[in-house]
Order: structure tokens, then sequence, then C-alpha cells
């Protein structure tokens, strides 16, 4: 049974509009009739005297039908009828119509509860959300691009490594504590000031622009960076590898989190920065003790 998504308020300025819905619902079904053959070259002119409109929405409805394969673009020549037509009915182009966010989202809230397994392939995706191909492919695109799937050498995608259970999360949090409280204590530990500043900074701007963040994206970037450049200046090697690869292992239960779950980033925000001011006037130790909680109020959230 296919996993309809909840429909969601979409930016009115980035939604087609009634006319160039229609125009494109109309020009397709002359294309699956054969009123338009295939390979024929179609004009924004002609098709706006056929339907006596302006160009303009006949441009963005020949946009939506080239997203669906109705049509092809050719550089310098215009745009085409497709030469092998869509088998499947035109996706219908309304605000009902599951958003590239909601398949995104769903896709690693159901990869962390374990209801998709790895590899998969597009059509599976496809075959699970009511959703059209296009948005379903942009969505493989933005995960990938977040290195949360990679693209396989023959087809479909497979996820990246995770911790699939809460023994292995606690697990994962308890080896952070011992390694990361371990590498503020070590003796050739040395801040890079200017790495500290930019980390501050990077903590700040989040806190004050959170609102309008679409994607747990920044945050992770932000969140990994922190805790590798502490590893960092630790300056022993082993410690910085091991922290690299726990963010690794720990990047779909943040995105997980994220989409998920109602988490309070900002309180994780300012613990770092109340553990960058402790390095700051060099109290190693404070750090070492707001490490430890940092790590162990996330644990358990």
């Amino acid at each position: 049974m296919n996993k309809r998504l909840k429909s969601v308020r979409h930016d009115p300025s980035q939604q087609p509009s009634s006319l160039q819905t229609d125009l494109a619902q109309r020009i397709a079904q002359q294309i699956k009739d054969g009123k338009f053959a295939r390979g024929e070259h179609l004009t924004e002119t002609a098709l706006a005297q056929q339907y006596d409109v302006s160009r303009t929405p006949v441009r963005q409805a020949l946009r939506l039908l080239e997203e669906q394969g109705f049509v092809e673009s050719r550089a310098n020549s215009g745009v085409f009828v497709a030469e092998v037509a869509p088998e499947l009915a035109l996706d219908p182009l309304t605000s009902e119509q599951a958003s590239e966010e909601e398949i995104y989202r769903a896709i690693i809230a159901d990869r962390a509860t374990n209801q998709l397994s790895s590899p998969f392939s597009e059509s599976e995706i496809l075959g699970r959300y009511d959703a059209p191909k296009r948005l379903v492919t942009r969505a493989l695109l933005r995960l990938t691009r977040e290195g949360l799937i990679e693209r396989r050498r023959g087809h479909g995608w497979t996820f990246s490594p995770m911790l699939e259970s809460t023994e292995a999360i606690n697990e994962s949090y308890r080896f952070r504590m011992m390694i990361e409280c371990g590498g503020l204590a070590e003796p050739g530990f040395h801040v890079d000031e200017k790495e500290l500043q930019e980390s501050r900074s990077a903590h700040l701007h989040y806190i004050n622009t959170r609102r309008r963040a679409k994607s747990p994206a920044d945050f992770f970037a932000m969140n990994a960076s922190f805790h590798e450049m502490l590893a960092r200046f630790s300056g022993n090697r082993f410690v910085e590898q091991a922290v690299r690869q726990q963010n690794q292992l720990r990047r779909f239960e943040e995105y997980s989190n994220f989409v998920t779950r109602n988490i309070n980033l900002v309180d994780s925000c300012q613990q770092h920065l109340e553990i960058l001011d402790a390095l700051e006037r060099s109290d190693r130790e404070w750090a070492i003790a707001l490490m430890k909680h940092h790590l162990s109020t996330s644990s358990q959230m």
C-alpha cells in the first residue's frame, strides 16, 4: 500500500498558477491524444495563440511538462515533444501533492525506524510514496548531497552507515565521553584562537537565524565541525580519527532527530559556547566537566 504524504502549505511564489497548471494539463492531453506528434517543435507564440493567452504562462507550462517528460528542451533549438511519451498520466500539479521537503523528511524518518532497507531503488521510493517522480528525484539528490545516501555503480542508492539501535546510540555517547573528554585533557592540547572564534561566530549566527533553517544540514555541519575541532586541538591523531568516525555514524541519527523530534538545538549551541568560553579562559578542567554534561544531556534527548 502506498504511503500518502500529508500536504503542506507551499510558498505561493513557488507554486504554478491555476492557469499554468491548466495549460500544462491541456497540452499534455493533446500530446497523449497524438495531436502533437513525437518530436514536433512547440513554440510559445503558437501555443499562446492557440490557447488565447500570453507567452508567460505557456513558458511555465512547458517547464512543468519538461519536468514530467512530456517535452524536452534542445540547446539553441527550442522545445520539442518527447520522442517517448510518459506511460503514466500527468501528475497532478496542485497544492495537494507532496512536496520535495515532505519526501525528504519521510525517507529519513522511515530509514531511522527501519522501514526502509539498504540498498534501494528509485522505483521502490516511487512505489512507497504518492508523489511525482521529479520530486522524488530531487529529494534523492538532496540526500546524496548531504551524505545520507550514495548512488550505486549499477543502479539505485545505498544509505550511509548509521547507529541502528538504542543500545548502539548509548554506547556511542559513552565512547564519546571517554574520547572527547580525554582529548581535552591531552598533554599536547592547544587551542587555535582563530578557529575557536570562527566556531563561536558560526554558533551565534545559527542561534540568530534558526527560524529560517529548512533542513538539518547547517546544524549538523556546524555541530560536527565543533567536535572535530576540539579533537584536533588535542594533538592526538587517534582522538581526531575516532571523533570523525563517530560523526559519520551519527549523521543519520542527527538528521532523524531534527526531522522527527522537537529538539531544542539552541540549547546545544549554548552548551558549545560555554565550552568555548572555558577554553578561551584556559580552564580545561571546567571545559571537560561541561563536555561531559553536554554529551550526557544529548544522550537523553
